[in-house]
């Protein structure tokens, strides 16, 4: 799929084509509504329109990335409706059917306000947006709505199933797939692995999948 991308716009990679996999085989509801957070290049934005989507809402603090939504969207004559700010801004504005989710969640050292690492840095344990989408998530989807999160293994799994779980939702892992470090993997790998979350000399991470079913 080609994507304008923007410098300084998180390019779509391996978590984000699993997660465009995982969203065909789930499929979307005739006439379901459908929230990307985080949208970057509003690549599972455009996935969502192309697999049915009646409504397509991409949300991001990024304006490049906003932009680049957009101009993908629109290219495949397709409307999306672009909003800028924080997910947890829809809170008891809207519900939707279908969320989907490819958050920061990159273990690091700060968790910055603004330039391109907004897009993957995501504190020392790689949860500081995770754990708001987890909360959030429950009061985001309409009765019987879906929501898919991808991320790292690293970020430990158990606990996004835990947190989906006790917001009252039915949560499972529903797609993995082990790949090579990026470059952003690789080039903080002897610090990961001395906080012990990889191995040393590790190369590759497991990305995961997790599917939220509402009541």
């Amino acid at each position: 799929m080609w994507l304008m991308r923007p410098p300084g716009v998180y390019r779509p990679q391996e978590d984000t084509w699993l997660m465009a996999e995982a969203l065909r085989e789930a499929g979307i509801p005739r006439g379901g509504r459908v929230l990307d957070v985080c949208t970057g290049t509003g690549a599972l934005a455009v996935a969502s329109g192309l697999a049915g989507a009646a409504e397509v809402t991409a949300v991001d603090l990024s304006r490049r990335a906003l932009l680049a939504t957009w101009v993908n969207a629109r290219s495949r004559g397709m409307r999306v409706r672009v909003r800028r700010g924080d997910f947890g801004d829809l809170v008891g504005r809207d519900e939707f059917d279908v969320v989907t989710a490819n958050p920061p969640y990159v273990p690091s050292v700060d968790v910055p306000d603004r330039g391109a690492a907004r897009a993957w840095d995501a504190g020392l344990d790689g949860r500081s947006v995770l754990d708001r989408l987890c909360a959030v998530m429950p009061l985001l989807l309409a009765d019987k709505g879906m929501g898919l999160v991808v991320h790292s293994a690293l970020c430990d799994p158990e606990v996004t199933l835990r947190q989906l779980r006790g917001g009252g939702l039915k949560a499972s892992v529903v797609a993995r797939r082990t790949v090579p470090f990026g470059p952003v993997m690789r080039g903080r790998a002897e610090w990961l692995a001395r906080r012990g979350l990889i191995d040393h000399g590790q190369e590759h991470e497991e990305l995961v999948v997790i599917r939220a079913d509402a009541a």
